[in-house]
């Protein structure tokens, strides 16, 4: 099956371990979130796909061949990365150029089809740029390469309300015309939950979840009411965090829902991919 396939991936800077044994897989035609807080290890994986660093272990497969310093492997991906990896002083239409050199898949018309819609002049420098026309030049020629993976890091940073909007209708119209794997690495998680397809939560280096998105979401709910009410419930549960207001709590739990207690003042509801994604990576672990 057509894939990126992470092996037992580990990268240690000093002391520091980034990423330990890391395993885990993109499946081709799927959109995912790729998901974790600052410093969980998300740029550093990303770094070792996109062939920037290197892993101190393990292995990255794409389609089967390995990635290591192989452009086999990395003609079929591209990454839209926060560092700005550019020439600063060439114009946007130059930068278009180069990149259909590299790539014999970007389309440059369509480049400039996007660019467009985004009203991004493609005469100036890439330093003229304010930080979020940068990212929307780099999310424009993601958009326009016609490569089986797209990994988007951070890709709105910089970027008011109506063009993340935009951004996220170019990116569905895109992938219904043309499917592929886009991964989405970002802390907005609530504007692309309606996107995504698959979760990828990492945390300390380590891969907590991997899962549809509907099956997580069902798998958890919450857990409202009076403290002592609520604790009742959950006694025996997998609890993964909870709010306190004055005599008031809402537990959040993962697993089957159980009918409440006769007379119960208790409410449940579901849990949202971002307060599941916050309560999981403050307890560490499912």
């Amino acid at each position: 099956m057509n894939a990126i396939r992470i092996h037992d991936v580990t990268k240690k800077y000093g002391n520091v371990t980034a990423l330990d044994h890391v395993s885990l897989s993109f499946e081709y035609g799927k959109i995912y979130g790729f998901l974790g807080r600052n410093g969980a290890g998300k740029s550093t994986l990303i770094n070792i796909i996109a062939n920037r660093i290197f892993a101190d272990s393990g292995e990255v497969l794409i389609d089967g061949i390995p990635a290591k310093e192989n452009m086999r492997a990395h003609e079929k991906i591209f990454c839209m990365s926060e560092a700005d990896l550019y020439d600063t002083s060439l114009k946007v239409k130059e930068h278009f150029k180069w990149i259909g050199r590299f790539y014999d898949s970007f389309d440059i018309e369509k480049a400039f089809r996007i660019a467009e819609k985004f009203e991004l002049d493609t005469n100036r420098r890439f330093k003229a740029l304010s930080k979020g026309y940068q990212s929307i030049f780099k999310l424009t020629a993601a958009l326009a390469l016609e490569v089986p993976y797209v990994i988007f890091d951070e890709p709105v940073l910089g970027l008011d309300a109506n063009h993340r909007e935009l951004f996220y209708e170019l990116l569905l119209k895109d992938y219904e015309q043309n499917e592929r794997t886009i991964v989405i690495a970002t802390h907005l998680i609530e504007e692309v939950a309606n996107l995504i397809e698959e979760v990828v939560l990492i945390d300390r280096g380590k891969v907590l979840v991997q899962e549809n998105v509907g099956t997580l979401l069902e798998s958890g709910y919450s857990v409202t009411g009076l403290a002592e009410e609520v604790d009742a419930y959950c006694n025996g549960k997998n609890v993964i965090g909870s709010d306190e207001a004055g005599s008031l709590k809402a537990a959040y739990v993962l697993g089957d829902r159980t009918p409440l207690p006769k007379n119960s003042h208790l409410q449940i509801s579901a849990m949202n991919l971002q307060k599941l994604f916050v309560k999981l990576t403050e307890k560490g672990g499912r």
